[in-house]
């Protein structure tokens, strides 16, 4: 029954650990973390959790005792690369869901481009095929954005423009996204 009620989590400032993907605890971590005085909780659900001696609401939101300090590089990831560019091909420009992404050598492996955040940059299947093993100037296929490595806080402020499609109402103060505002 409790097994639909991830709780929020949010570093010591009440700002959330990731947008995208939302840092989200199951019921369980959640409440051993509460247990283990790591988090305060700071929204409940309605429901309730018994053990033997004692009972629970759900957290719905919970915010760390001690603050995380964000890395200020990023891991290089295939994922990171995709929220750095938006989730769009950078030859076409057309936005993707992630299984139909790939990522493009911009100097082909094969002509000495390294694997770096200032080389690969993300890519539909069908623009990476006819880019092939080419530079782009050979091909005529550039970049739509530069490659560089992101600040943690620019894939941050990435995330925040691609919503999860649950959002439970006790969360809604503690996220911003980038969303036109009701009139």
């Amino acid at each position: 029954m409790a097994a639909n009620f991830p709780a929020l989590v949010l570093n010591a400032d009440f700002r959330p650990l990731s947008y995208f993907p939302l840092s989200l605890w199951s019921w369980q971590d959640s409440v051993k973390a509460v247990f283990l005085d790591r988090v305060n909780i700071v929204s409940e659900y309605e429901t309730v959790v018994h053990s033997p001696t004692t009972q629970m609401r759900l957290p719905s939101v919970i915010s760390l005792k001690d603050y995380i300090h964000l890395n200020r590089r990023p891991a290089f990831t295939r994922f990171n690369v995709f929220l750095r560019d938006c989730f769009h091909c950078q030859y076409c420009g057309i936005g993707y869901f992630s299984e139909d992404l790939t990522f493009d050598h911009i100097v082909p492996r094969s002509r000495g481009g390294r694997t770096t955040w200032d080389n690969v940059v993300t890519a539909c299947q069908d623009c990476n095929l006819h880019k092939s093993n080419r530079t782009p100037r050979e091909c005529g296929m550039h970049p739509r954005h530069p490659a560089m490595q992101p600040t943690t806080f620019q894939l941050q402020e990435n995330g925040r423009g691609f919503p999860p499609n649950f959002l439970h109402e006790s969360w809604r103060d503690f996220l911003y996204w980038d969303s036109e505002l009701e009139s």
